[in-house]
């Protein structure tokens, strides 16, 4: 029920989506109602801006890639003053990168 489809030109990825932002989780990079084309397919380095959902389920975490590595995934999340975390890749259930913001 909370999907929707929208025309966006010049992307290239049939699996690429929009996520809105609700509430105030990814403060001050994202605010509430800032739309964010997500492309899993994306190639990902170091400094993008990348969305990780864990396959234990919880709140995606939103972030600036710091390092990938075979065994680990380290961001710098958005959110105000928190400390950067190190995510097992077996535990990623999925990786994005941000390839554009409407804010």
């Amino acid at each position: 029920s909370g999907w929707d489809e929208i025309d966006f030109p010049n992307l290239e990825d049939p699996h690429a989506y929009a996520l809105e932002i609700r509430g105030d989780d990814f403060l001050p990079t994202y605010r509430d109602g800032d739309l964010l084309i997500v492309s899993p397919s994306a190639g990902i380095r170091r400094r993008d801006r990348i969305l990780l959902k864990r396959k234990a389920g919880g709140a995606l975490v939103a972030g600036t890639l710091l390092r990938r590595t075979a065994q680990r995934i380290e961001i710098a999340p958005f959110a105000a003053g928190a400390e950067s975390q190190v995510v097992p890749v077996r535990e990623v259930a999925w990786l994005a990168r941000i390839v554009w913001v409407s804010q």
